[in-house]
């Protein structure tokens, strides 16, 4: 009903309706209408985005996966380079932000010390180490660089039901999750062959066991998805819930090392792009939104190169392997970065979130969302 349509309800209406105040529900707040219509439709874009870069990702890297003894192709080999490298880099990119800075200032240990420590140990390590042994010493790495992705997997499906505003996920949900996550961990450290990791842990046992754990995850993940209300699983929802209990999928069925991770490292990648450039679109430092994305995706571009390049020293002399020790540590502080930005259980990432992914954060679920790097 168009406002000031219908029939006037007099003062004394009150008498006839036992005493009870009438409401009119006629006067509708149209901006209020329009803005939730506008918020649910960044939300789905949002949402539809992360699953076709992730389904994306594992696609190509099946298809283009080269045997076990061959290069990679050159497409592969730039879809790797963006999921691992380019999206390392793009987590400088918070640190134009002053409230990023003061938060930082306020958390020295977390944002300086422990990732001077870790770039500083990292480098010392690698040069010390011998070239035959440094395997063991990119073992553990590997092990928390996966950990970190399925941590940003559970990210993904909270933040999807928060966006479309359904039910938090539930106990049950994150566990599943996370057992997936780690069950694929162990398969990787049975099997290191699948890292190109030339070394053996005395764990291969563990592969069947790893697998069958995985299964019982994903089993349970299902159960859990179905015993939900109809109203709390919208196809978007289930479709990335989905995508994050099977991500570690790959490492069960597939014999190429690029088969097997490349897939889950440019999905992470790809995924953790996109919310950094959603984040770029919305800077305040120029009139214009596609200045401060052109800015973001040079910086992270140029980044990425000098990662990169780091990242193939492991063989090179005590030089050269002090950089790649760096570059070890690099990424693993941007783990330990992330894990602080994105919190939505603390103060801060909440009112960072709310602010710059306002349509991802709705107020009502502000404090049971989780980001994708919610460690």
């Amino acid at each position: 009903m168009v406002a000031g349509d219908g029939p006037e309800v007099p003062a004394s209406a009150g008498v006839l309706t036992g005493g009870l105040r009438v409401v009119r529900m006629d006067r509708v707040d149209e901006p209020s209408i329009v803005a939730e219509a506008a918020r649910r439709r960044a939300a789905a874009a949002w949402l539809w985005a992360t699953v076709l870069l992730t389904a994306g990702a594992f696609i190509a890297a099946e298809v283009l996966a080269p045997p076990a003894s061959a290069a990679p192709p050159r497409g592969l080999v730039w879809l790797l380079f963006l999921g691992s490298s380019v999206h390392v880099a793009s987590t400088g990119w918070l640190a134009r932000f002053p409230e990023v800075r003061a938060h930082a200032a306020r958390h020295l240990t977390r944002y300086v010390g422990v990732p001077v420590g870790l770039i500083v140990g990292g480098a010392v390590a690698a040069a010390l180490c011998p070239t035959s042994k440094l395997a063991w010493v990119i073992l553990p790495y590997f092990a928390w660089q996966f950990f970190h992705f399925q941590k940003q997997n559970l990210g993904m499906a909270a933040l999807a039901a928060a966006s479309r505003r359904v039910a938090a996920l539930r106990t049950v949900e994150r566990r599943a999750l996370m057992s997936a996550g780690v069950a694929g961990i162990v398969g990787l450290l049975a099997r290191p062959g699948l890292l190109q990791l030339r070394l053996d842990p005395r764990m291969g046992a563990l592969f069947a066991g790893a697998g069958v754990v995985f299964a019982g995850a994903v089993g349970t993940g299902l159960v859990a998805l179905v015993l939900r209300p109809a109203t709390d699983r919208p196809l978007a929802f289930c479709v990335v819930y989905l995508l994050a209990l099977l991500f570690s999928l790959p490492i069960f069925v597939c014999t190429s090392p690029y088969a097997s991770v490349g897939g889950m490292t440019v999905a992470h990648g790809l995924q953790y792009l996109l919310l950094m450039g959603l984040v770029a679109g919305r800077s305040r430092w120029s009139a214009s939104r596609t200045l401060p994305v052109v800015v973001f995706v040079n910086l992270a571009l140029i980044g990425g190169v000098a990662l990169s390049a780091a990242s193939h020293l492991h063989d090179a002399g005590p030089a050269g392997r002090l950089v790649f020790g760096a570059y070890l540590g690099v990424v693993t502080a941007h783990f330990v970065v992330d894990a602080g930005v994105w919190r939505l259980r603390d103060p801060f990432p909440r009112s960072f979130v709310g602010r710059y992914l306002p349509f991802l954060h709705p107020a009502h679920v502000a404090s049971q969302a989780r980001l994708p790097i919610d460690r």
